[in-house]
């Protein structure tokens, strides 16, 4: 049986413009694109409501506070799997990259546990057993400062749909901690550490860098080849530290801490992420460069929601105002990061691609989503 969508009389977000007209998908496929406000039957009347593609996430940690709402509870998988899957439709996430940390550290201060080739193929149970909404892929997060990152990178193959690994290196007093201060402040309010454990923790940390840290780059490296992934970077803060990401092949800057770094990034060809939350928050709660920052320098090329799913759409919308290009501000969530992450069947408004679709409208400057399509079925 044929299922058809009609979005009519509604203000398209197209790659470069906007179009006030109508799309029809069929099967999960868009296959026109027309102007004009008619509204022809069974046709769904936006009313002028804004159309665009459904939204793409390359970096959340939504998962694993469904996992973890709170410190030492571990929430039934199932439940906060779909509860997250339903989360991210609400908000128009229509493709995510769900985060996974591999590299643990079981015998630090603060443990750091392994989970991810379990959680993900939890996750891909339910996938083939048809019951998330929208698309998922793996964003394996890896901390070459930790114990058991070799192993754990074994555990994964091509089949598990890894469309992006991205190096970590959260050694105490570089990149995202490089003020030390703002780790202490976490590591202490976290895991209730006193001055002598902090210190403890800290030595621990520089010692397994300096021991295993470049092998675990090495091999991270290469095991994204084996994967078929794309490789990204996370936290670079010098143009030396970039020049080193582009020479492993990186295309895609997770969070560069400096407008130094991100400069770098573009001139080498490297695509930066930067987060929602930074951006409608005003700033950064580690004191790095400010998205809003980045953006007025045209630094900023894709948005990621991080750990607030709906501060996707609403980054988006802050940056469509502060460039006064609403096209523009919705590539940084829909084609942009499609094609940082390699997908050609979506990201944007075109005949041939797939029907993922978001409705909103603003109240007050904020995005109220009115639908979400996924494949052209309504999530």
């Amino acid at each position: 049986m044929t299922q058809e969508l009609i979005l009519a009389n509604a203000t398209l977000v197209l790659a470069n413009e906007t179009l006030r007209g109508s799309l029809r998908a069929v099967d999960g496929q868009i296959v026109s694109i027309d102007s004009g406000t008619a509204v022809p039957p069974g046709a769904v009347d936006c009313g002028g409501d804004f159309v665009a593609p459904g939204l793409i996430e390359l970096h959340t940690d939504n998962l694993e506070r469904h996992i973890m709402p709170r410190p030492k509870v571990d929430w039934p998988h199932m439940s906060a799997i779909l509860a997250h899957d339903g989360e991210l439709a609400s908000t128009g996430i229509t493709t995510v990259f769900d985060a996974m940390r591999v590299g643990s550290n079981p015998n630090g201060k603060a443990r750091y546990v392994k989970y991810a080739r379990g959680l993900a193929s939890e996750l891909w149970q339910l996938r083939d057993a048809g019951l998330l909404r929208i698309s998922h892929f793996l964003h394996l997060r890896a901390e070459v400062c930790s114990e058991t990152l070799l192993d754990e990178l074994a555990e994964f193959g091509p089949d598990d749909r890894v469309g992006i690994v991205s190096l970590m290196d959260h050694t105490p007093g570089q990149r995202q901690f490089r003020d030390v201060s703002k780790l202490e402040a976490y590591v202490k309010g976290k895991h209730g550490m006193d001055d002598a454990g902090f210190a403890e923790h800290i030595a621990y940390l520089r010692d397994l860098r300096a021991s295993v840290g470049d092998d675990h780059e090495a091999a991270t490296v290469a095991e994204a080849r084996r994967y078929g992934a794309v490789l990204a970077s996370h936290d670079d803060t010098t143009p030396e530290q970039v020049a080193v990401s582009a020479g492993h092949g990186i295309r895609v800057a997770e969070f560069p801490t400096t407008v130094d770094a991100a400069r770098a990034c573009h001139a080498h060809d490297i695509a930066v992420i930067m987060g929602a939350p930074n951006l409608v928050r005003g700033g950064s709660h580690s004191g790095n460069v400010a998205a809003a920052d980045l953006a007025g320098l045209n630094l900023l090329d894709i948005l990621s929601s991080d750990y607030v799913p709906a501060a996707l759409l609403q980054g988006a919308m802050l940056l469509a105002d502060q460039w006064g290009d609403l096209a523009r501000g919705m590539r940084t969530v829909t084609g942009a990061p499609a094609a940082a992450a390699g997908l050609t069947d979506r990201g944007t408004l075109a005949v041939g691609l797939r029907a993922d679709l978001i409705r909103f409208m603003r109240h007050d400057r904020v995005p109220v989503m009115r639908g979400v399509w996924s494949r052209g079925l309504r999530v």
